[in-house]
């Protein structure tokens, strides 16, 4: 109606300036009560204006607008209001007189009753084996998703890792190298153990690989000697094994049988392991007059481990006080079926000082390889095991290795362990050069960039991209599983111990340990860290492979510790004097026991010790005097105990403990102590004196008095028979 009107005056304007603007709101016949503000219509409910117009067709033309104009201005007031706002004020328009409750500031809250729920118990979480300590098998030409179900990861994720890793993506189906793999396993963090198939491969016999185990000191080198003509032993520090050496001897049938000579003493258990898990046969080897000892235990358990056969060697048979029979029965008690008594385990009575024995050990060496069937690959890329690494002054690295199959030829790119490099030539046993390595073959490898670790595989590879890439993985791979060793083992430490009683003082041993060859090093380092103790922390903050260097000596003087050379030449007098001026202690051995023996005996002079309480000595109340009429300044009446030291001594500043009838009356320090009416601080076996215990005066004629003293107790290094170490504290 508002724009009818205003047409009619020929005013051309729409609704919103018609009910706006105060003219022409005048114009068309509206007052100002019914203008409205500038604003825009934002919603107006259709169904409410209908109902609106059909609820005023009774009314007048006048009354009409100015009821149109009214609920107009009604909704431009609401202009921001939803359709629940807008029903919200239309109740509140109709019922004008209700008012609202508002609602105060310190409402009063309604408190509900709790409801009684049952009680739901927490789901288990299921435990599953995490990727760290998870063993992954890879093989050539594995696809992404197969990776990925063996891993748990997604193939998106595996996908982001070969993006990453350089490599082409096309499908999850793409056959994977199995170098490639094994960049991706360490990447998501779990260890990989390769699976090579013979498929297709040209296979052929081998010769046997043979270790020679057993305890100490029970002839295996001398039986090694004999059986290759030579004398290793004699070039043994001590006349002890401490290497692990790798041999070919050509036996009178014209066999080829490859030999690892084991140490055995028990600080060497790491290398007995790694000649364990690289042979066919274990030759355990006893002696005739001594029987079964700890190392040959172990040697047999770690021979059970590996899964492989073994042949019994009882030497020295030789000797006056030699008991083969007394032998038998003890490897009998222990499990082992003899053939002598119904059982497969051959054993064979051999000596290697006379050379008696030898055919019948080789025949029955020859006898079980045999029956083995060994064969191996011996075309393709070879896969090779690290027995021992050292350090040469002029070669650089050298590894020590037995071919397990393939050929390990001169001039591939390799990676051993964490360590790359280029084969740049291949010894055999006896020094010279040759082009390549046969299956069960021990060869010497040189041109790695590091030194290897005993015990790690060795890798070939097509590119030496593919070789830094493979051994940076590894190597990171090999940091993180360091770090998170360490910090499961600060984990454990800091652990509030369910005793609440007071931790004894724990001092701390930092040693530096350098030897000839790394299974040396790992040997003596695992030895050292036997003798670690409740009040000593034997640290080894740094190994290393070659002689003492002035880096090592620096080392020392930072962190303050000890230097440890094992089967190393002695540091050039440089060296030396400046480890005096830097009061550094340099430890050299060549015999493992003499190392341990000064070391523990370091370690015993190092440690804190215990306190502890103990009887310095005896004495009996012989009189009683009474002292009476003293000042209250002076401490009233006192008696004194007139006593004669029967054992030990007495001293004036220990605590005196009285006896009666064997219980214990009175404990306190001693306030006087007197011979002659003079104050003395000893009183030996034998003498009279007299004594005054503070706060005490209830002596009696033969009653004990004990004199009590805080000592300070060391630990005790003890050394086994069969040569474990170990510190005992008290």
């Amino acid at each position: 109606m508002a724009c009818r009107a205003a047409g009619k005056r020929g005013i051309d304007v729409g609704l919103a300036r018609v009910l706006t603007s105060p003219s022409l709101g005048h114009a068309v016949g509206l007052t100002s009560r019914t203008s409205l503000d500038g604003a825009s219509v934002r919603y107006i409910p259709e169904s409410s204006f209908s109902s609106f117009l059909q609820g005023s067709g009774h009314h007048t033309t006048k009354e009409s607008s100015i009821r149109i104009v009214s609920w107009l201005y009604i909704s431009f007031r609401c202009f921001h209001a939803s359709q629940e706002l807008w029903a919200r004020r239309k109740n509140d328009n109709q019922g004008v007189d209700l008012k609202t409750q508002k609602k105060g500031k310190f409402a009063k809250r309604i408190k509900k009753p709790p409801v009684d729920a049952p009680y739901v118990p927490p789901k288990l979480k299921r435990i599953t084996k995490s990727l760290q300590d998870k063993t992954i098998d890879i093989f050539e030409g594995m696809t992404t998703v197969e990776l990925a179900k063996r891993t748990g990861q997604s193939v998106i994720t595996l996908q982001e890792f070969l993006v990453n890793l350089g490599e082409k993506v096309v499908s999850e189906f793409d056959p994977l190298k199995i170098d490639v793999a094994e960049l991706v396993v360490m990447e998501v963090g779990a260890n990989v153990r390769r699976q090579h198939s013979n498929e297709g491969s040209e296979i052929l016999p081998r010769p046997v690989v043979v270790t020679v185990m057993g305890h100490v000191d029970h002839g295996k080198t001398s039986l090694l000697d004999a059986l290759r003509q030579t004398s290793v032993a004699a070039k043994e520090a001590g006349g002890i094994t401490q290497h692990l050496g790798a041999f070919v001897v050509s036996m009178p049938s014209g066999a080829s049988i490859t030999f690892l000579d084991t140490p055995g003493h028990a600080a060497f258990s790491a290398m007995r392991a790694r000649g364990a898990a690289v042979t066919d046969l274990v030759v355990l080897v006893v002696a005739a007059d001594d029987g079964v000892m700890p190392q040959t235990l172990e040697a047999i358990s770690h021979a059970k481990s590996a899964n492989v056969p073994i042949v019994v060697a009882i030497n020295k048979c030789d000797k006056p006080s030699a008991n083969p029979e007394r032998v038998k029965l003890q490897l009998a008690s222990e499990g082992f079926l003899l053939e002598e008594m119904g059982g497969d385990i051959q054993v064979v009575e051999v000596s290697a000082v006379t050379k008696t024995g030898l055919d019948n050990l080789e025949e029955a060496i020859l006898l079980q390889a045999e029956m083995m069937e060994l064969k191996a690959r011996v075309d393709g890329h070879a896969q090779a095991y690290v027995v021992e690494a050292k350090l040469d002054k002029g070669r650089g690295p050298l590894a020590t290795a037995i071919v397990k199959a393939g050929t390990l030829v001169c001039g591939q790119h390799v990676v051993v362990g964490s360590e790359w490099g280029r084969i740049r030539a291949i010894r055999d046993m006896s020094g010279k050069l040759t082009e390549r390595a046969r299956p069960a073959m021990p060869v010497v490898i040189e041109g790695l960039k590091g030194l290897p670790m005993a015990g790690d595989d060795v890798t070939v590879v097509e590119t030496e991209e593919r070789a830094r890439m493979l051994s940076a993985g590894r190597r990171r791979k090999y940091e993180k599983d360091r770090l998170r060793q360490i910090m499961e083992e600060r984990t454990e430490t800091n652990k509030p111990s369910e005793d609440d009683s007071v931790v004894p003082e724990r001092t701390e041993m930092p040693l530096i340990v350098k030897a000839d060859v790394q299974g040396t090093v790992q040997a003596v380092t695992d030895a050292l860290r036997t003798l670690n103790s409740p009040q000593v922390f034997v640290n080894v903050v740094h190994v290393g492979v070659g002689p003492i260097s002035q880096s090592d000596v620096d080392l020392a003087q930072a962190c303050g510790a000890y230097i440890v050379g094992f089967n190393v030449k002695s540091p050039p007098s440089s060296i030396s004097q400046a480890a005096i001026q830097a009061g550094t202690k340099i430890m050299q051995h060549q015999v493992i026991y003499h190392l341990l023996d000064e070391v523990g005996n370091l370690i015993v002079d190092k440690a804190p010790g215990t306190l502890e309480t103990q009887v310095a000595g005896e004495a009996e109340v012989l009189n009683i005097f009474e002292l009476r009429g003293r000042s209250k300044s002076a401490g009233g009446d006192i008696k004194i105990a007139g006593c004669r030291v029967v054992v030990g001594h007495f001293s004036k500043s220990s605590t005196m403990r009285l006896l009666r009838s064997g219980e214990e009356v009175f404990e306190g320090p001693c306030a006087s102590l007197k011979t002659s009416k003079h104050d003395v601080e000893l009183v030996e076996k034998g003498n009279e004196c007299g004594l005054v215990i503070l706060g005490c005066n209830d002596f009696q004629i033969g009653d004990v008095i004990q004199c009590l003293e805080q000592v300070v107790r060391k630990p005790k290094l003890i050394i086994s028979d069969n040569g474990i170490a170990r510190i005992e504290c008290y």
